[in-house]
């Protein structure tokens, strides 16, 4: 009996005329804003994003379909009240999900979307009866997803909630390090630029004598065999500027770390040390990926302005020009002591899927032409940094390899222990310009980027005593086919392959 006057209420609660249109409304919106934060909650971890998507996703809706159902009841729009509803949500969600998917707007998908939802719609006019009662199943099957999609949201919400900033943590004082010499730093960093030593041999065999020369007659030291610590940027950034291993926050995520956007543009120990030293900051990228999230921006200028960022965006698109401005900062701003943190996307690194994948020659070919468009950046760049400051010291260093000899990305995540498989991940470009041309005696420590703001900090604070904290080596990865899943060791600190679980 009990039973039975629940389902009555719900019934009631069901057909009432003026909720019906909330609950159709709430129903096309709910299940896509549970799956676009379960695939993208790294990227929209703000109180912002939180309050704009529930407006796109759940209020607007609501608003619309309300709106829409009184209208249609207006007299001769009275015909087709019973397909108002029905269409809207269609429409609606299947673009909520679309923009899910995709993280943009497309007028072609969402002319397709418009196709199909008024083919859907037709499909129920055969018989109004017959819409009214399956139309309320396919509300309640909505429903059941957005049920799912909390299930599936709420761990990684709550691994956010328990992330611990204990890794974080400096084992001496290196953030109160007093400089004794301050030259203007550039920091420039080719995304995927593969070592010139690897680009010799290995899956590359690539020709680039004419860079690697230039780099060595404007005295950049380069340093043979150098690697990144991890296998995509956000990782191997959080690590460099905070001088400190992560190890993927235990396997949390292949790509994104956890607050990583936050670790690299907000406050991170590269930052508090410069600022300590009394450095101006310049933050230039082609890409606003590190701002996807709207973060504070802890630097002192900035090519974006986080207003200017989409609430739906991947943070990849045509890239913006970073020569122009930095050309103007350098005008702008003679006296330093300065520090540019320079990223460009050239070479990057072949595709992420195996749908856009041109095949392995063919991935190989579109990163030789990217590679040269790297070096007509770079080459820019360090002779207008020569032309104005001499002495400056400037590092370029990738934050990853290219992973040529693969059709796509996501085969780095199936166990591969073949020397260049291996190497084509990690393998990163590392040539420095020291001032006068003098390198410390220590710069043997400089074999992965976690180390190389410490070996700088040394450097340029003349303690050596920094370097007694130096990270390992290893280079690792998140393997999630043909072994458990998890966090392993891929090279060790000599740079051998081995597959090692974290």
């Amino acid at each position: 009996m009990q039973a039975k006057r629940k389902q009555g209420f719900f019934l009631v609660f069901f057909q009432r005329k003026n909720i019906f249109p909330i609950i159709v409304g709430l129903a096309a919106g709910l299940y896509p804003l549970l799956f676009y934060y379960t695939n993208n909650y790294k990227m929209i971890n703000s109180w912002g994003h939180l309050g704009y998507f529930v407006s796109l996703f759940l209020v607007a809706p609501v608003v619309i379909f309300f709106v829409a159902h009184k209208i249609s009841g207006i007299g001769f729009l009275k015909k087709l009240q019973p397909f108002v509803l029905p269409f809207l949500n269609f429409f609606f969600f299947l673009s909520y999900l679309n923009v899910a998917l995709y993280a943009g707007f497309s007028w072609m998908r969402t002319l397709l979307i418009f196709g199909i939802a008024v083919l859907l719609t037709l499909l129920f006019t055969c018989r109004q009866a017959w819409l009214r009662k399956y139309f309320k199943k396919i509300i309640a099957f909505q429903f059941i997803l957005a049920v799912i999609g909390i299930v599936t949201l709420t761990p990684v919400v709550i691994k956010q909630l328990n992330y611990s900033k204990e890794w974080m943590t400096q084992p001496d004082a290196i953030e109160t390090a007093v400089f004794k010499k301050k030259p203007n730093i550039y920091y420039i960093q080719p995304d995927g630029y593969a070592n010139f030593s690897e680009l010799k041999k290995g899956f590359y065999n690539i020709p680039n004598s004419d860079f690697e020369n230039y780099l060595e007659e404007n005295n950049f030291k380069s340093y043979p065999n150098f690697r990144s610590n991890y296998a995509a940027t956000l990782p191997t950034n959080s690590s460099v500027f905070m001088m400190k291993h992560h190890y993927y926050n235990n396997g949390s995520d292949f790509t994104e770390t956890i607050d990583a956007r936050n670790v690299i543009v907000s406050d991170n120990s590269v930052l508090r040390i410069l600022k300590n030293n009394g450095y101006r900051t310049f933050f230039l990228t082609e890409q606003p990926y590190f701002l996807t999230n709207k973060p504070k921006i802890g630097y002192d200028f900035c090519n974006f302005s986080t207003k200017e960022i989409s609430f739906v965006t991947t943070g990849v698109g045509d890239p913006r020009d970073v020569i122009a401005p930095f050309k103007s900062y350098l005008e702008t701003y003679p006296e330093g002591p300065n520090f540019f943190f320079i990223e460009i996307f050239n070479p990057g690194h072949i595709t992420n899927t195996i749908d856009d994948s041109k095949g392995i020659e063919g991935e190989r070919e579109h990163y030789i032409e990217s590679l040269h468009e790297s070096n007509r950046k770079l080459t820019e760049l360090t002779k207008t940094i020569l032309a104005n400051d001499p002495q400056a010291l400037i590092v370029l260093m990738a934050d990853h390899g290219g992973f040529v000899g693969m059709t796509n990305t996501s085969e780095s995540y199936t166990k591969n222990t073949d020397r260049d498989f291996v190497n084509s991940i990690f393998t990163t470009i590392l040539s420095i310009h020291w001032p006068n041309g003098e390198a410390p005696e220590f710069d043997d420590k400089l074999k992965t980027s976690v180390n190389l703001f410490r070996v700088l900090t040394s450097y340029l604070s003349e303690n050596a005593s920094y370097l007694e904290h130096l990270q390992d080596d290893g280079s690792y990865i998140v393997i999630s086919d043909g072994a458990p899943k998890g966090v392993y060791e891929y090279l060790d600190n000599e740079g051998n392959v081995i597959f090692k679980k974290h």
